[in-house]
């Protein structure tokens, strides 16, 4: 059998973790482009309304998302390349919105944050969870409607949107939109659920060993046993989104690796004990 060297050995975990790191850059590359992208309904007319938003925080547990709005008037209707509007601009919104928005003829607009509620889906699915929303835009510019041309942008890395329907009328922009976790979250969520498999599997083989060897009370190897069960939760807790107890997670991973653990270091400490006892004293 040829013998490995260590210049190959050293060759071969360089190349692991170029290959590595290059799967992560790809990963990531891939999820800021799918955040980079925008969409926009609506009238392209010279003189409208812009609403342009981004969604800057998706809270699934609330079942609430937060838009940062600005609203720029162009043509006729604003002034100063859209900083303001030339009469009152009346912004209407639809009804998973908060309120409509009112600003004053020739005075400053300011982008502002929007809550819209989200529908559909259970925070307990995670990380496999989706939303709904439908966001609609109109304008009345002096009491008498305005063309309207609506834009999203995603700026939230916890979660990715998808349009299902686009909702375009000459004084109207809208979208059907849907929420799902982005993939780093998902990758990120799935590495968990296996390193906790991986290290319940791993301590249900170290008491094995302790139990069939009749190793006694092995104090560091409980240590290590416990600190696992402890440590476990700790790490669950660093799951992005910050998902409530009993979500898909739990139940698929966190809550049977917790029982697993638990029970080899009861039994691995139960049968120690009795293996000691029935050893004869060294004196």
């Amino acid at each position: 059998m040829r013998k490995i060297t260590p210049v190959f050995k050293v060759v071969a975990t360089v190349l692991a973790v170029v290959i590595a790191a290059g799967l992560g850059l790809w990963l990531h590359a891939a999820d800021r482009t799918a955040g980079d992208t925008g969409h926009w309904v609506g009238s392209h007319a010279p003189d409208r309304i812009e609403v342009n938003a981004s969604v800057l925080k998706v809270d699934a547990a609330a079942r609430e998302a937060v838009l940062r709005v600005l609203v720029v008037p162009l043509g006729r209707f604003g002034e100063d390349d859209g900083v303001a509007s030339t009469g009152e601009l009346r912004l209407l919104t639809s009804s998973s919105l908060r309120d409509d928005r009112v600003f004053p003829a020739h005075h400053r607009i300011s982008s502002f944050d929007l809550p819209i509620a989200l529908t559909g889906g259970a925070v307990t699915d995670y990380p496999f969870d989706g939303y709904e929303a439908r966001i609609e835009f109109a304008a009345v510019h002096n009491g008498e409607p305005a063309p309207v041309l609506f834009t999203l942008e995603k700026v939230d890395s916890l979660f990715s949107f998808s349009v299902k329907d686009y909702r375009a009328a000459e004084d109207q922009g809208g979208l059907d939109v849907r929420f799902s976790r982005s993939t780093s979250v998902l990758v990120f969520a799935l590495f968990m659920m296996i390193t906790m498999w991986g290290l319940a599997i791993a301590v249900f083989f170290g008491a094995r060993h302790l139990i069939a060897r009749r190793k006694g009370l092995v104090w560091p190897s409980f240590g290590f046993m416990a600190a696992t069960l402890f440590a476990l939760a700790g790490f669950r807790n660093l799951a992005p989104g910050s998902p409530p107890i009993g979500s898909l997670l739990d139940y698929t991973a966190f809550l049977w690796a917790e029982v697993v653990i638990a029970l080899c270091v009861v039994v691995a400490v139960v049968t120690g004990a009795i293996t000691e006892h029935g050893k004869p004293d060294a004196g």
